[in-house]
């Protein structure tokens, strides 16, 4: 009988490849893809959506995102991802299937998106720039601040986009979430429209 063993890979993994792309000389954009994160998506049951309120209080300490906004804990960031629904993303194994089964039982059905979602982290001095090439919402500070939200579409692709804390330069910090499947075409459509002013390319292991 064959042995078989499973090594969890990135959809990624043969398509990235870390280092310059692109113009010569100090990158525009920096795109990283994040791994090993759990996501877990939340959605309340019909007639339920009060109770999965109370219970995303009790277990995370804030309120889950009733609009479309990003709200960060200790340990998760809580993304809208609809009505009466969101997306629990961390790491560390805190926050799996198994453990907010045990906090959302009664209000929540819940689906694991861990290994079905690709996370990509965009920033730099360009980062708004390029990305206004792909999106109709308009990212301007004052009308996308920080832990703004939504889910949209990039190239036909469907895309959960949000605005994380600001690097410690002062440059924002752009999220995106896109379906295993459709992340290697993303990944070379966020290629080309950066190129022109010079990719910094890269995975990590930290959520940021």
């Amino acid at each position: 009988m064959t042995d078989f063993s499973w090594d969890v890979r990135s959809p990624l993994h043969r398509t990235l490849v870390a280092g310059s792309y692109g113009a010569q000389g100090e990158a525009g954009v920096a795109l990283t893809e994040i791994r090993n994160f759990d996501l877990i998506q939340v959605m309340a049951r019909r007639g339920k959506a009060a109770e999965m309120a109370k219970a995303a209080k009790a277990r995370f300490g804030v309120a889950a995102p009733e609009t479309p906004k990003a709200v960060g804990t200790a340990d998760a960031t809580l993304i809208w991802s609809g009505p009466d629904q969101f997306l629990v993303l961390s790491k560390g194994g805190k926050h799996t299937m198994e453990a907010l089964g045990r906090a959302f039982a009664v209000s929540t059905s819940l689906s694991d998106q861990s290994h079905a979602r690709v996370l990509i982290s965009l920033t730099g001095a360009k980062a708004r720039t390029m990305l206004a090439k792909l999106s109709s919402i308009d990212l301007y500070p004052d009308l996308f601040p920080v832990g703004a939200a939504a889910a949209t579409s990039m190239d036909h692709t469907s895309v959960t986009l949000w605005r994380g804390k600001d690097r410690a330069d002062g440059q924002a910090v752009f999220n995106l979430l896109v379906f295993a499947t459709f992340a290697e075409s993303l990944w070379h459509t966020l290629l080309d429209s950066a190129a022109e002013y010079g990719v910094a390319i890269a995975h990590s292991e930290e959520l940021g």
